[in-house]
């Protein structure tokens, strides 16, 4: 090999130095506030069930109603396909992967709910239970992915209520052998940055009685409130939310109606579409950017249920409301009766089979340097593999299939979607 060429420069390295030396405090901001996404899954919904209702066996008892929903109003892929608008060649794919999902893990998240949807007469009692049903459910196979309570607000007429109920949940997790890797907390109706650090200092308290590695607990944000969205001083309120929970935010979870009718909107357009529905949800989306704060859509409550007429139509709708979540990058969102799980999947698996060739053909030409009709920079590498990642997670695509087109094994595309920033940055040059 030839000697180096030498370039000629002006600059001593004394200035690079110096420079490097006063962008110190920005890299180390950059790394606490921005780490980037977890790269841990994301589920496609979060399941409410009230805290006197769930049961040991609820999540199978959600799976076996969606099916015979499926058995009674769309009994094979041609109907089913029909309903929702599907393509031929994604019908038989999209129907077998939704009837196979009911069966073998119908819920990803549920949140057993100790705030608007309970209407129990003994908190205690019914926390504790819960707390034993789910350590249990964990300890034998039976668990969703993610599980975990939604307890009251932290505003002062139902403060104390929910600080308790979460003391007895957490502490019967404890009791029962300790607190189960998916465990998700939901702090609801926040108006207030302040709130959010009572929050913290919650957790915090219970980790210390508790002898927990600090920083163990973790919980989402519920956004229900204009307050939440923008505060009297004209700031991004969320954006104060998701600091002031030093880390511990992991989610941020739009509430339809609760938010919709803060604002004024009628009953009946009250919707995850609605104008300011998008307005709040954008907001937040910038806010939580980079931060590894994931984004959450809201349900509708138009339950598919009656004549088979009428449940073909609110198919229809959540089918379409979950396709316009996921176009906008909003890959989460709620269901709020067994018979929205059918058309969850079915959008979610749409969305993933209906792209993943196209997405695996860039990508396999970005990573061999093989060019193509499309110019990807790595920002684009980034978001192909976390598509494909997340059609994987939850059942849309199988690992064999991506890699087949891809050339690219489940570590190839973590590494793709999950680059360090100086990586992200230095490729780019």
């Amino acid at each position: 090999m030839g000697q180096q060429e030498k370039v000629a420069t002006s600059l001593a390295g004394a200035v690079s130095e110096g420079i490097s030396a006063s962008l110190a405090p920005v890299d180390a901001e950059l790394a606490r506030r921005y780490p980037g996404d977890p790269g841990t899954r994301q589920p496609v919904h979060t399941v409410y069930v009230p805290g006197e209702v769930f049961g040991a066996g609820t999540v199978r008892a959600w799976g076996d109603q969606a099916l015979a929903a499926l058995d009674e109003h769309a009994p094979d892929a041609r109907t089913f396909a029909a309903v929702l608008g599907l393509p031929d060649e994604l019908a038989e794919p999209v129907y077998s992967r939704v009837r196979a999902k009911l069966e073998r893990e119908p819920v990803e998240d549920l949140r057993v709910d100790f705030e608007d949807g309970y209407a129990g007469t003994d908190e205690d009692a019914d926390a504790a239970r819960a707390a034993r049903l789910i350590s249990a459910a964990y300890a034998d196979g039976t668990a969703a992915p993610y599980m975990g309570i939604r307890m009251k607000c932290m505003e002062a007429a139902v403060r104390d209520r929910g600080i308790r109920t979460l003391d007895v949940f957490l502490t019967g997790l404890m009791e029962a052998g300790g607190l189960p890797d998916g465990l998700v907390l939901t702090l609801p109706k926040v108006t207030y940055t302040e709130q959010v650090g009572a929050m913290v200092r919650l957790v915090e308290e219970f980790e210390k009685a508790r002898g927990l590695d600090a920083g163990r607990i973790g919980f989402e944000i519920q956004i229900e409130t204009s307050q939440s969205i923008l505060g009297p001083d004209g700031t991004a309120t969320v954006a104060r939310m998701i600091d002031a929970a030093e880390g511990r935010a992991t989610g941020l979870h739009y509430g339809t109606f609760d938010y919709s009718a803060c604002l004024g909107v009628s009953a009946a357009h009250q919707a995850s579409d609605h104008p300011a529905a998008d307005h709040a949800k954008a907001v937040m989306q910038v806010a939580a950017a980079g931060t590894g704060v994931r984004v959450s859509d809201g349900s509708t409550n138009v339950l598919p249920v009656g004549s088979t007429a009428k449940v073909h139509d609110a198919w229809r709708l959540h089918y379409g409301l979950t396709r316009r979540a996921l176009a906008r990058a909003y890959y989460q969102g709620w269901d709020m009766h067994p018979g929205h799980l059918p058309t969850r999947y079915a959008a979610v698996f749409a969305f993933y089979r209906g792209g993943f060739e196209q997405a695996s053909a860039r990508l396999a030409a970005y990573a061999g340097h093989a060019g193509g009709d499309v110019m990807d920079e790595p920002a684009t590498a980034k978001a192909l593999s976390s598509y494909l990642l997340r059609g994987i997670d939850c059942g849309a695509l199988d690992s064999a299939e991506v890699a087949r087109l891809t050339g690219l094994t489940r570590a190839d595309l973590d590494a793709f979607a999950a680059p360090r920033r100086g990586d992200l940055t230095a490729s780019a040059q």
